[in-house]
This record gives structure tokens, sequence and C-alpha cells, in this order.
């Protein structure tokens, strides 16, 4: 994708907004931008898909955690909880972590306690990294929409699998970087950017065929969960921009300003 003329002239002058992408929660130490960030969380297979879906479905809020043991104890308290390790939701849960198991008469007005083997983590980073929301295929153009109106520097970061590299996320991340770029003039000077970009325009045309070699798709394939992998890559079935606020909870973003 060409860059815009305006987008050129500032990179030239060195202003303007940053776009940087990080691959891996492990990564988030060396991120080269710091300051006034806004950090995206992505995990397309299948957390952020899920947690965006629950909130569409009515959930009040939800409220993520990074081990298996802290969503227990919450159920022992009372709250509806979300939660898989390897692709397989957990004994103790009222859900797994697919998007077709939020329904509205389940949930409408709940808190959901999530926990998942690698958005929950990744989350747990962005927490002290900057402000945090949560992007996915399904909301993909209203975040794109939220993310140029807030002044701010934009770390795309990706789940992973295990702290390591995955494909549907980073293909995501370039799909969300091209949609910034025809809003708003960013910056890129981050060359996992630039190959996320790239890998996007490589896959756009068909993102189902091209994920089929995509590992995390074999794994939900042996587990029989891979009947959301479709609607996962649906663009733009949700206006649902999730945040997550200063109490720990992800909500909707009109909720959150209702209420502060």
């Amino acid at each position: 994708m060409a860059i815009n003329l305006i987008e050129s002239k500032m990179q030239e002058q060195g202003r303007g907004y940053h776009i940087e992408v990080c691959f891996s929660p492990r990564l988030a130490d060396d991120i080269f931008v710091r300051e006034n960030l806004t950090v995206v969380v992505v995990d397309i297979l299948r957390a952020t898909t899920s947690m965006i879906a629950a909130l569409g479905a009515g959930a009040s809020a939800i409220i993520p955690v990074s081990s298996p043991e802290e969503a227990r104890q919450l159920k022992s308290r009372g709250f509806m909880v979300a939660a898989e390790q390897n692709g397989k939701t957990l004994d103790f849960a009222d859900f797994g972590n697919s998007a077709f198991e939020f329904k509205k008469h389940k949930i409408r007005g709940k808190e959901i306690v999530f926990s998942t083997t690698n958005g929950t983590v990744a989350l747990a980073k962005a927490a002290v990294l900057g402000e945090v929301v949560l992007g996915a295929f399904s909301n993909i153009s209203a975040l794109a929409q939220w993310l140029s109106r807030q002044n701010k520097n934009v770390l795309i970061l990706c789940s992973g699998w295990k702290n390591t590299f995955c494909l549907e996320d980073t293909i995501f991340a370039g799909a969300l970087i091209g949609q910034l770029l025809e809003r708003k003039p960013y910056l890129i000077r981050c060359d996992s950017a630039w190959a996320s970009l790239d890998l996007w325009e490589k896959a756009r045309q068909d993102v189902l065929a091209y994920l089929e070699k995509a590992r995390h798709r074999e794994r939900l394939r042996r587990l029989g969960r891979d009947d959301v992998l479709e609607f996962s890559l649906m663009q733009d079935t949700s206006a649902v921009v999730p945040v997550l606020n200063s109490k720990g909870r992800i909500v909707d973003f009109d909720r959150h300003r209702i209420s502060e």
C-alpha cells in the first residue's frame, strides 16, 4: 500500500503519531514508543473476538485474569467465567472461548471473568504500557475510527501463541494499519508494522484460505473448535470498542464514557 503524500511529508519532518506492532507479549518490554500510547490487544483466535461478542451480546463488563486459578476463585464468588487453556474449556467454566457461546439471555447485564491461554496474558502486559483497547476483525472499522480520533501513538500488541509469533494476529495488525492510514497520516518507523501491512496485502483476497497454513488453525481443527473461524475473520460485525477502565474491567467505550 502506498503512503499518501501528507504522510510522506510528515515523515520527512518527523512529526505525527506513530504506529508500532509487537508480535508477542514477550517483546513488549522492547517497544520503541512508550509515551502517549494506546495499546490495541489482538487475539483473533479467539479471545478478543469473543470478548467483543460478549459485550455486543449485552455483558456489562469483562474481567480479564491472567491465570485459571484466579478465574476459579472468582467463580466461587458467583461470577460467570469463560476459561480455556490450550484451546480446551476448563471444567469449572460456564463458557469456553468461542464467540458463539455468548447468548443474550445468558449474559445480559452480567460481568464475565475471562482467562485464556494468550489473550488475557497479553492484556496484563498491555495494562502497564498505556491505555488499552481490544481489536478484532469484527470491530476493525469502529476501532480504526476511534483510534484516529485519540491523537495518540498506537501499539498493536499481538497475543500470539505462548509468546511466539502467529499469522492471524499479524494479518489483523496489517489490516488495521491499512485502515488507520486511510484516516490519518500516521508514521511507520517499525519493521514489524511494515511486515504486517505486507502480509495483509498478501492475504486479504482470501484470509480464510491463507490461514490454512496457520498453526493455531490446525490446533482448533484437531480440538473440533474451528467452527468460529470464518466468523472470526469477518469484518465489521460489531461496533463495540472495548476499553480497559481504571477498575480493571473491559467495557464498551460508550458505556465507559457515560460512567465517567
